[in-house]
């Protein structure tokens, strides 16, 4: 098999993924639906404009204060890592017998294909009228827009060379990009496909480590950042604070509602 073929066999599977779980529970859409996709009002399936709208919201989900929890856990996992950094990378970068089961991790990590399929999900899900996957291709195409701002952000703020001594290395943004759709994924579908997700994402980390493009704390950083894009779209909206005002003896009340 080429490995030309086995990414487009990759792509597909992607897609399929998401689609095939969407497919089957759609008759009983209204009934059974996930918390995540009733959240906020937004039960609609967003218009293209709004993916990019509600993408800025979700950035305000992000300091989320189970978020920081997740980002504080990401920091403490990357400095645990930080001293096997080098030999680790020495090891997985030097096995000759991992090129091949490790090369298509470059791709299926990239923004393009990420990106891609979540646009894909996305499109397909409106054009068969399924909203349940018009729905989670719009959470990962905005968890994938999250994801790779946040990327982009620390690696300019941090600017650590790659161990291939070029670019920017930390954090992964494959490893973002990849558990940024994993989370999304478990989160509508649940652990049947958000398993498997996971399990395409660590790939992913494991491949970048092996090309030498980044650290094990790269990495690691990498999925717990992914994991906060994917949960600033999906499960931290469900708990927004609203405020209001209610009539009270002798006048009245501010009252808050999570």
């Amino acid at each position: 098999m080429s490995l030309r073929f086995g990414l487009r066999a990759a792509a597909c599977a992607f897609v399929m993924s998401i689609a095939a779980p969407a497919g089957a529970q759609s008759a009983a859409e209204s009934a059974n639906v996930r918390p995540t996709l009733q959240a906020d009002g937004d039960s609609d399936v967003p218009t293209l404009t709004q993916l990019f709208t509600r993408s800025l919201r979700g950035f305000a989900q992000v300091p989320a204060a189970d978020n920081l929890e997740w980002l504080a856990a990401g920091g403490v996992a990357a400095l645990a890592t930080h001293a096997a950094d080098r030999e680790t990378s020495r090891v997985i970068a030097e096995s000759r017998a991992l090129d091949a089961p490790l090369e298509a991790g470059a791709f299926v990590g990239g923004t393009p294909f990420e990106l891609g399929a979540a646009f894909a999900a996305y499109s397909l899900g409106r054009a068969f009228d399924n909203g349940r996957l018009a729905r989670a291709g719009a959470d990962l195409v905005q968890a994938q827009l999250i994801a790779e701002s946040l990327t982009l952000a620390i690696k300019e703020a941090t600017r650590r060379a790659r161990p291939s001594g070029t670019g920017y290395s930390f954090p992964s943004g494959h490893a973002t990009a990849a558990f940024a759709s994993a989370t999304v994924l478990q989160q509508h579908f649940g652990w049947q496909v958000g398993l498997p997700a996971y399990f395409v994402a660590t790939y992913v980390g494991a491949s970048r480590i092996h090309d030498r493009r980044h650290y094990l704390s790269d990495v690691a950083f990498g999925a717990v950042l992914g994991t906060i894009a994917g949960r600033a779209v999906t499960v931290n909206r469900r708990h927004r604070v609203t405020v209001g005002v209610a009539p009270a003896d002798g006048g009245g009340a501010v009252v808050i509602g999570m």
